[in-house]
C-alpha cells in the first residue's frame, strides 16, 4: 500500500505532524496541496447536479452591503440560475463525491483521517463577489481552490453570535485577523468554530472537504435509541410493587418507579457490545437522499470495490456496510477489514475468500454497493494512489 506518512495533499507534511500540530487547534494554508490544479468537476456538470431532486444545493446571492442577503434551496433548472455575469452569486452542492469518481477520489486523499469522521465533500460555485458571508463551521474543514481565485478573512474570535435578520448563519460581529488569497490547488484549513469569510475573485470554484462533529446531546439520543430496537441479552422484567403502601397523592411519580426507570437505563449503557454495534450501524448510514441500484446475480467476482456511495467501517467484532452490521472473526474478518481500509479487494484476495464471505460479496454485488475493479485500475486502486 501506499506510503501514508507522505500524502500528497499535505505537500510533504506527515500525518503525523498534521494531526499533532494543526488538527482541532489552528489553520493551516498549503500551497499548490494540489501542483497544477485543474478542476475535477466542470460548470457544466456541477450546474446539472444541482438540477436533481437527489442532489442537495443551495443559491445564496448577495454581498450584506449594498446586495440584501438571499437563500434559496434546490433543485434548481439552469434557466433558474443568475447569470454567470451577474456578481455575488454562489452555487452549493452538497454530496458531490457520491457522484463524482474524481471527487470521491479526492476524497479518498484525506483518508488519513478514520472514515467515521469525514463526510462529504461540498462544490461551491461562485460569480465574482460571491460568498455567503462571515460564519463558522462546527466541524473541521479543508478549504480546496479548484478554479479561479478566492480571498478569504479568518480569525480566532470568541464571540460566534448570529446575526437574526438574515436567511443565513452569518456572524453578528465579525473580526479577522488574516486575508488569504487562494490560487488553484492551495488549500486552507480551518477548526471547528474558527470564523471565515471567502469572497471569489473572478469566476471560482472551491471544493470543501467536511468532517462530522455530532454533539453528545445527538449521540446519545440516537444510540438509546437504537438500543431500544436491539434484542437484549436477558429476558425482560415487568416493574413490580409488591410493598406499596395506600397514597393520599395518586398523582404523584412513585420514587420506586424512578429508581426504577434510572436502573433500565443504566443497565442499557452497560451493554457495551450492543452500543459498539448500534454506532457503527448509525455511522456507515446512508444519508437520505443516497440510493442504490440493485442487478442481477453476478457469473463471477474475481476482483471488486466498494461503490463511491458506500460507506464500510468495522470494529473488534463486527463490518459495517450502509446501516447494516455482520459479525465475524478470523481470516474472514481480516479480509472483510482489507475491503474496508482499501475500498478493493484483488484477485489474489479474494482466493482468500471463504464460501460465506463470497455470498457476502455477493449479496453487496446485487444490492449495488460493490462494483467489478477494471484490470487496468487494479494496482493504482490497491496501492491508494488516489490522485
Amino acid at each position: 500500500m501506499k506510503n501514508t506518512d507522505l500524502p500528497d495533499l499535505l505537500a510533504g507534511m506527515s500525518p503525523r505532524t498534521f494531526m499533532r500540530d494543526y488538527w482541532q487547534k489552528k489553520p493551516l494554508l498549503i500551497r499548490q496541496a494540489i501542483p497544477k490544479m485543474q478542476a475535477l468537476l466542470s460548470r457544466q456538470a456541477l450546474f446539472a447536479l444541482a438540477a436533481q431532486e437527489e442532489v442537495e444545493s443551495r443559491l445564496v446571492i448577495g454581498d450584506g452591503v449594498r446586495q440584501p442577503w438571499q437563500m434559496r434551496t434546490g433543485p434548481f433548472k439552469p434557466r433558474q440560475l443568475p447569470a454567470l455575469k451577474q456578481p455575488n452569486w454562489t452555487l452549493l452542492v452538497q454530496g458531490a463525491d457520491l457522484h463524482s469518481d474524481a471527487l470521491a477520489n479526492l476524497r479518498a486523499g484525506f483518508r488519513f483521517i478514520a472514515d467515521a469522521r469525514l463526510d462529504d465533500v461540498m462544490v461551491s460555485y461562485a460569480s465574482d463577489g460571491g460568498g455567503v458571508g462571515p460564519h463558522f463551521d462546527s466541524y473541521d474543514v479543508f478549504l480546496l481552490q479548484a478554479h479561479g481565485q478566492r480571498r478569504w478573512r479568518i480569525g480566532a474570535q470568541k464571540k460566534l453570535q448570529l446575526r437574526d435578520d438574515v436567511p443565513l448563519k452569518i456572524l453578528s460581529h465579525f473580526k479577522p485577523t488574516q486575508t488569504l488569497l487562494l490560487e488553484p490547488g492551495d488549500m486552507l484549513y480551518l477548526p471547528p468554530h474558527y470564523a471565515h469569510e471567502g469572497v471569489a475573485v473572478g469566476e471560482c470554484m472551491t471544493y470543501s472537504i467536511g468532517f462530522k462533529a455530532d454533539t453528545d446531546h445527538t449521540l446519545g439520543s440516537v444510540l438509546m435509541g437504537r438500543l431500544a430496537d436491539f434484542e437484549p441479552s436477558r429476558r425482560a422484567v415487568n416493574y413490580s410493587d409488591p410493598d406499596q403502601m395506600p397514597t393520599r397523592q395518586p398523582a404523584r411519580i412513585p420514587s420506586a418507579l424512578q429508581a426504577f426507570a434510572r436502573q433500565s437505563v443504566l443497565q442499557m449503557l452497560q451493554r457495551d457490545a450492543d452500543i459498539r454495534c448500534a454506532l457503527g450501524e448509525w455511522l456507515s448510514e446512508p444519508k437520505s437522499q443516497v440510493w442504490f441500484e440493485s442487478r442481477a446475480r453476478p457469473r463471477h467476482l474475481s476482483a471488486v470495490r466498494l461503490d463511491r456511495k458506500t460507506q464500510m467501517l468495522y470494529d473488534q467484532d463486527h463490518v459495517f456496510v450502509n446501516g447494516e452490521s455482520w459479525r465475524c472473526s478470523g481470516q474472514d474478518a481480516r479480509l472483510l477489514r482489507t475491503l474496508a481500509d482499501r475500498r478493493c479487494l484483488e484477485m489474489t484476495d479474494m482466493k482468500l475468500a471463504s464460501p460465506k464471505v463470497r455470498a457476502l460479496l455477493v449479496e453487496w454485488w446485487e444490492a449495488g454497493w460493490l462494483n467489478s475493479l477494471p484490470l487496468k485500475r487494479l494496482k493504482n486502486e490497491a496501492s491508494g494512489n488516489h490522485l
